[in-house]
């Protein structure tokens, strides 16, 4: 297969039946955990399925208290030229994006039209910033796609591209699987964030509700 069939705009797709049951199973989780720890803020990509999975957690959670808004800047990584084509269907529609792929890597190829990894960092750093002015001390929840996590926690963790392209290596992030951090004060008095858990997917398990990474991941070669 060299070109993915989909009937409407990446942004317009909406949830799957399992994808709803997958947000409703992550909601319940978060209904049942103490109030303290519930999000007290939604952020979500306004792609279409990134919006009905935080108002399914919303509802479900009972967060009508909880600030949900949409942010264009935790869309997914735009693919530009590439869109919608398969890792066979770049090779053989575009050979020299093939071959730039292969020489400078994921993390920095930027297809015509598209975006690097790098870029998603960029935008996401603007991201953090504005959580730190307006949400600061508040737990916030954001709801985007696999990338996005993935350069958050380059980001977040300080990581390199070497680190960080081995986390992507070992796995897909799972459909609505939970990735916490916890603001911690440092040995030298400043407030970090620490990992709690990565691609947690006990919410869906719990419901016994079926755990996927979004089909497109592994054959794109995101």
């Amino acid at each position: 297969m060299t070109r993915i069939d989909i009937a409407h705009r990446d942004i317009d797709v909406p949830l799957s039946d399992l994808g709803s049951e997958q947000s409703r199973s992550v909601g319940l989780w978060f209904a049942a955990l103490p109030e303290i720890e519930r999000p007290e803020v939604v952020l979500s990509s306004p792609y279409r399925r990134a919006l009905e999975t935080a108002s399914a957690i919303v509802e479900e959670a009972d967060l009508e208290r909880a600030c949900l808004s949409t942010d264009e800047r935790l869309r997914e990584k735009e693919f530009g030229i590439l869109d919608r084509l398969t890792s066979m269907g770049i090779k053989s529609e575009h050979p020299e994006q093939a071959e730039f792929r292969q020489l400078l890597g994921k993390f920095y190829h930027r297809p015509p039209g598209g975006e690097s990894w790098c870029d998603v960092i960029l935008r996401l750093r603007s991201v953090l910033d504005t959580v730190s002015l307006h949400y600061e001390g508040r737990r916030v929840l954001i709801v985007a796609h696999q990338v996005v996590v993935l350069c958050l926690r380059y980001i977040i963790e300080k990581l390199d591209e070497d680190q960080i392209l081995a986390i992507d290596r070992d796995g897909d992030v799972a459909n609505c699987a939970v990735t916490e951090y916890r603001a911690q004060r440092s040995g030298g008095g400043d407030i970090e964030l620490k990992l709690v858990r990565y691609n947690f997917v006990a919410p869906l398990l719990n419901q016994d509700t079926e755990v996927t990474a979004e089909p497109r991941a592994k054959e794109f070669g995101r």
